[in-house]
C-alpha cells in the first residue's frame, strides 16, 4: 500500500482548507485570524476534526491511512501517531498489558513517566539494575540474565520494561530480551524515544520494532525531524490487544489532538521514506569524520568515538553513534563547565551536563558546518587542559550507582501520611516522593525506596557540581519528604 504518494500530505490538505471560503463555526477559537493574530504562529492550520479530516481517536479516514502507512513500512501490527508525546505511549501501554494491582519487571533507569504509570495502577515493582560501565561512570544494557533471574522468581510477571537506546546511546539484547520474556508469554515495552531514528538505516542498531518486543514507544521529536510532542507508539504482536491498546491512548492523550503536529509527523515520515537513504548517508559520513576528528583528544574521551571503540565498554550491546557524550574526566573540568564553555565561548548549546559528563544529539539536521563546529570546539578546549590526577567519584553522576532498598509500593507511600524530614536526618526513612535530576527524568529516588547516605551524599555533590536537583514538595536542598515511620508500621 502506498497511498501517501497519490494523494495531498495532511500539510497540503490543511493548506488548501486554510486558503478556502470556509467559515470555522468550530474550535479553536482563534479562528484562523491572522488579519489579528499574525503569522509568527501556524493559526491557518490549526483546526479540530472537521468534515474530512478523521479523527485521531477512533480514525476511520486520512488519518486512519497515514497511520497505516507508517505501520506497513515499519512492519508493526498497528501503529498510532502521539501528540502528547512519548509519556502518554508509555501510560497507555503499560495499562493496555497490564491488570490493577499486577506485578511488572522495570528497569531502574526508566524515565519517570514508567514510575507514574506504576503509581495510577497499584502495580508491584520488581527492578532491574542496568550493569555499569564503568569507563565512563555510566548505566550499561539490562543483561539477558537479570530478565531470565527475575522472570523465574516472578513467573507472575505480567510485563517487562526497559529503556533501549539509554539517554547516552546505550542499546541492550532487545531480541535476546523479547525471547526470553516470550518463552513465559509475557510482552515487553520498549521505550526506545531516543532511538526512532533505527528504523531508517543500516549504520544504527536495529529498531525494537524489528527485534521482538510487543509495545515499542519512540519520541521523533528526539532525534528526527519532527515537532516538539510528536511520538508514535508501535504494537507488533497478539499479546495485547490493539483496541486495548488505542482505548487507553484515547484516556491518556488528548482528545483534541493537534493538526499541526500531526502534519509534521506526516512531514517527517514522507521525508524519510523518499530520502531517508540518503539523508542517513550523509548523516553517517559526518558522524565518521567527526569520530576521525576527535582520535586527536588528549584529554578529554568521547563515548566510543575517537580513540574509544565499542568493544572497550562489555556492559554494552550495540550503540547508537549519533549521541556524543564527553567525558571531563581527570581534566579539571565538570560537564556543566564544559556545556558552559561550548555555550559562551562557541555558541554551542548542548543537550545536557550533569557529573563529568555533557551529551550532544545529533540528527540528519545537523549540518556539515554544525558538526565541524563541535569538533573544532572540543579539539581547542582540551588544547587548554592537563590531565589530572583522580577519576570518576561514586556519587558524581545523576543516574543510580546501586538499586535502593524498597520498602513499600510506589503507591502506598505516596497514599500514607507524610511529614517533611531534614535531610540530614532522612537516613533510613522511606521516601514520599520522588527525586530528580532533568535532563535525563530518571528517578534518583523512588516513594517506598530507603533513603540511603549514599543517596544524600550524591545528592550534596551533585548540586555542589551545579546540577539541579529537583523533588516533589521542592523542599531540597534542606528538606525530603518520608513516609511517616508509624504509618508504615501498620
Amino acid at each position: 500500500m502506498d497511498k501517501h504518494t497519490t494523494q495531498p500530505s495532511l500539510l497540503d490538505r490543511l493548506k488548501a482548507h486554510a486558503s478556502s471560503n470556509s467559515i470555522p463555526m468550530h474550535m479553536p477559537g482563534h479562528k484562523r485570524n491572522t488579519a489579528l493574530l499574525g503569522t509568527d504562529l501556524p493559526y491557518n492550520i490549526d483546526i479540530t476534526e472537521i468534515d474530512g479530516f478523521d479523527n485521531l481517536h477512533g480514525g476511520s479516514g486520512i488519518l486512519n491511512e497515514y497511520m497505516e502507512e507508517i505501520a506497513d513500512f515499519y512492519g508493526t501490527k498497528r501503529s498510532f501517531y502521539l501528540v502528547n508525546g512519548s509519556t502518554c505511549g508509555i501510560l497507555a501501554g503499560v495499562r493496555a498489558a497490564t491488570k490493577r494491582g499486577g506485578k511488572i519487571a522495570v528497569a531502574r533507569n526508566c524515565h519517570k513517566s514508567v514510575y507514574h504509570a506504576i503509581e495510577l495502577f497499584g502495580l508491584e515493582a520488581v527492578y532491574l539494575m542496568p550493569e555499569m560501565d564503568e569507563a565512563f561512570a555510566i548505566h550499561g544494557v539490562i543483561s539477558t540474565a537479570s530478565i531470565a533471574n527475575t522472570l523465574k522468581k516472578h513467573p507472575d510477571t505480567q510485563l517487562v520494561i526497559l529503556t533501549s537506546p539509554t539517554y547516552e546511546g546505550v542499546v541492550s539484547d532487545i531480541a535476546a530480551i523479547a525471547d526470553i520474556c516470550h518463552a513465559q508469554g509475557i510482552p515487553l515495552l520498549v521505550d526506545e524515544a531516543h532511538g526512532s531514528h533505527f528504523n531508517y538505516s543500516q549504520h544504527f542498531p536495529a529498531s525494537a520494532t524489528a527485534l521482538g518486543a510487543d509495545i515499542v514507544i519512540q519520541s521523533l521529536h528526539k532525534t528526527l525531524p519532527s515537532l516538539t510532542m510528536t511520538s508514535l507508539a508501535h504494537l507488533t504482536s497478539d499479546l495485547i490487544r490493539p483496541e486495548e491498546l488505542a482505548r487507553q491512548l484515547a484516556i491518556f492523550e488528548s482528545s483534541s489532538p493537534s493538526y499541526v503536529l500531526m502534519a509534521s509527523i506526516d512531514r517527517c515520515f514522507s521525508l524519510l521514506r523518499d530520502e531517508g537513504d540518503q539523508l542517513f548517508e550523509a548523516y553517517n559520513q559526518r558522524l565518521t569524520d567527526f569520530s576521525e576528528k576527535m582520535e586527536q583528544l588528549q584529554h578529554l574521551k568521547v563515548l566510543c568515538h575517537g580513540k574509544d571503540r565499542l568493544d572497550a565498554h562489555k556492559t554494552f550491546f550495540a550503540f547508537d553513534k549519533g549521541k556524543i557524550l564527553i567525558s571531563t574526566q581527570g581534566t579539571g573540568l565538570t560537564g556543566q563547565k564544559l556545556s558552559e564553555m561550548l555555550r559562551s565561548e562557541y555558541h554551542i548549546e548542548m543537550e545536557m551536563a550533569y557529573g563529568d559528563h555533557a551529551l550532544a544529539m545529533t540528527s540528519v539536521c545537523d549540518t556539515d558546518a554544525a558538526m565541524d563546529a563541535l569538533a573544532d570546539a572540543l579539539l581547542a578546549i582540551d588544547g587548554t587542559l592537563d590531565s589530572k590526577s583522580g577519576g570518576h567519584t561514586l556519587y558524581n553522576g545523576t543516574l543510580l550507582f546501586s538499586l535502593p532498598e524498597k520498602q513499600c509500593e510506589i503507591w502506598q507511600a505516596l497514599e500514607s501520611e507524610k511529614i517533611d524530614c531534614p535531610i540530614e536526618n532522612a537516613i533510613g526513612q522511606t521516601a514520599a516522593e520522588y527525586v530528580w535530576a532533568y535532563p535525563p527524568g530518571i528517578p534518583l529516588l523512588v516513594p517506598g525506596e530507603r533513603i540511603s547516605n549514599g543517596f544524600i551524599r550524591q545528592i550534596h555533590t551533585l548540586l555542589e557540581k551545579g546540577i539541579k536537583v529537583y523533588s516533589d514538595a521542592e523542599g531540597l536542598p534542606k528538606n525530603i519528604r518520608i513516609v511517616h515511620h508509624k504509618i508504615l508500621a501498620h
